[in-house]
């Protein structure tokens, strides 16, 4: 008697048929392509956009503590908290223009937090922070 191996399973997948399909799907493609026509899309235009001024309003804190509203070149002495808050909205109108709060580098972190903190209860939702010498005058 002759000993034969037992047959061992293949534990491969077979492609093949996976790649006839993909050519024949291929073929159609590049059949049918040409025969569709690229449509024009008429794409709406608009009228340019005037141009809208967002010039932050600046807040200025110096290493004291004093606060100041600063509008382009016009600048106006804060006395409390409230004071700003309610100058800022006179200032911001029905927009939303930007208040940038710049405060000296010496300042607590906690007293800027408070600034921003009650413009944000004022309804003021764009405020940014900056640090910056602020010299004493």
């Amino acid at each position: 008697m002759l000993n034969r191996r037992p047959r061992r399973q293949i534990n491969q997948m077979n492609v093949v048929p996976y790649i006839d399909v993909m050519l024949v799907l291929l073929v159609i493609f590049m059949v049918t392509a040409p025969m569709f026509t690229p449509g024009v899309i008429d794409v709406p235009s608009v009228s340019e956009a005037p141009a809208i001024d967002v010039r932050p309003l600046e807040v200025t804190v110096d290493a004291a503590g004093k606060i100041e509203l600063v509008d382009g070149e016009q600048k106006s002495r804060v006395d409390s908290l409230d004071d700003l808050a309610s100058q800022l909205q006179a200032a911001i109108g029905a927009g939303q223009r930007p208040v940038a709060i710049s405060a000296d580098a010496n300042l607590k972190y906690a007293d800027v937090v408070k600034i921003a903190d009650r413009l944000h209860q004022a309804g003021i939702k764009r405020v940014a922070l900056t640090v910056k010498q602020i010299s004493k005058q």
